[in-house]
């Protein structure tokens, strides 16, 4: 066990750890919850736990880092919120060796599950009837978020104004529309199941977003094809509408959703896939453009590290031999926390490598220094991969993935036509 993780640490897990909404996830169906500030967890689907634990060498650095396994039952604590919990899987703390659990919420007066009935563990004086008229308010909130989330889906498009007191970042956890939805449908669809199992598998992974203090987010779905080869006739022939009516049939990738911070106007942006199906090539354009835009300037610093590691990723997935990534995403993550303001008059130490924003006078008595800018560029969700190394598979398919490789290829092409048509 990793000296990091002391004997109080893996007792205050063993306990349990409330998991909380992940509030930058942007896409996707499976939600993703947070475990801890460097950790996030979803809920196990073998295909891809399989992807994870055998996947090559010169692909772990285009995908999230995995860190184990963990048993998430729902609960509800005191005041009768549903919760969800993740305990060590059987007991088993072999697969806490990576992770930092310093920072975990631990679980905290809670009410536990006992022959289909809720034990009050605290504050046990609660009248019956309190909890009956309590349930009911709870039901009327849940039917009020429904409708919220309704709205949330007929609004693709969505701009939140940020205070300007306070972290920009915490105040994701208030905003994210995607986020909620997720966590709420993954709560009901529990509810719905807890007379039967309460207990579920979920995989532990690295959090992307975590280096940053305002991460910005593109979730890009990538290939020509989106259905995998256990797909039923219904499902198949919807993924196949869905490409054939968005961009993923003409370059090989579509937006998924998005996340952008923009320091000009002081809002959040977000952007779901429902809008991202509607983009004609020309409008997933002016989307990516829109993520490289903070509100006062295109961010051109980031534009030679992405495209450096699509390319990078591109050349690997080249040599992967019969690897299949359908419905696979791509995430595109930089911080969007204001550049470094600097006078003109500043001291010459302060001036060196000064990279001005703007030649022309507008600019003023000031410039922008960037920061040293990191990008990262990461491979998600495998649920529906597959390669001829997963020998329950009917179909062995050979060859690269030429629908995946043919989206990166067009996403350098039209990142690089938006870097030469706003050049300095």
């Amino acid at each position: 066990m990793s000296p990091a993780f002391g004997a109080m640490e893996v007792e205050h897990y063993a306990k349990g750890v409330l998991l909380k909404p992940f509030v930058h996830q942007v896409g996707g169906h499976s939600c993703v919850l947070r475990f801890n500030d460097k950790t996030i967890c979803k809920p196990l689907i073998q295909r891809e736990h399989q992807f994870y634990e055998t996947l090559p060498t010169e692909m772990r650095k285009f995908t999230p880092q995995y860190e184990g396994v963990v048993s998430v039952s729902f609960e509800e604590d005191e005041d009768g919120n549903l919760c969800l919990i993740a305990y060590p899987l059987n007991g088993d703390h072999d697969n806490l060796e990576s992770i930092d659990n310093s920072d975990c919420e631990p679980k905290n007066k809670l009410l536990r599950w006992s022959n289909k009935k809720t034990v009050l563990l605290e504050n046990d004086k609660i009248t019956k009837e309190w909890v009956r008229q309590h349930r009911k308010e709870e039901k009327m909130k849940s039917h009020k978020l429904e409708e919220e989330f309704e709205w949330l889906k007929k609004s693709e498009v969505l701009y939140y104004s940020v205070e300007k007191k306070g972290n920009v970042s915490s105040q994701f956890k208030h905003h994210n529309p995607w986020s909620m939805k997720c966590h709420q449908q993954q709560l009901r669809r529990m509810k719905e199941n807890a007379k039967h199992r309460n207990q579920y598998k979920f995989i532990l992974l690295e959090n992307l977003t975590s280096r940053y203090e305002v991460p910005c987010v593109l979730d890009l779905k990538m290939g020509t094809r989106q259905h995998g080869d256990d797909a039923s006739e219904e499902k198949k022939a919807n993924q196949i509408r869905k490409c054939q009516q968005s961009t993923s049939a003409v370059i090989g990738v579509r937006v998924c959703g998005m996340q952008v911070f923009q320091t000009g106007t002081g809002q959040l942006m977000f952007m779901n896939k429902y809008h991202g199906r509607k983009l004609s090539v020309q409008g997933f354009k002016e989307a990516l453009y829109q993520f490289f835009h903070n509100g006062k300037y295109l961010r051109r610093e980031l534009f030679e590290p992405v495209i450096k590691k699509l390319t990078e990723l591109k050349s690997v997935l080249e040599k992967q031999e019969s690897y299949r990534f359908y419905s696979s995403s791509l995430l595109i993550i930089y911080d969007g926390k204001e550049l470094q303001e600097v006078t003109v008059d500043s001291d010459p130490e302060d001036l060196e490598d000064l990279s001005e924003e703007s030649s022309d006078e507008s600019a003023g008595a000031y410039a922008y220094k960037p920061t040293a800018s990191t990008v990262d560029v990461r491979m998600i969700d495998f649920a529906h991969t597959t390669c001829k190394y997963y020998g329950e598979d009917s179909v062995v398919h050979e060859g690269q993935d030429t629908g995946y490789v043919f989206g990166l290829q067009n996403l350098i092409g039209i990142i690089k036509e938006i870097r030469d048509e706003n050049s300095e």
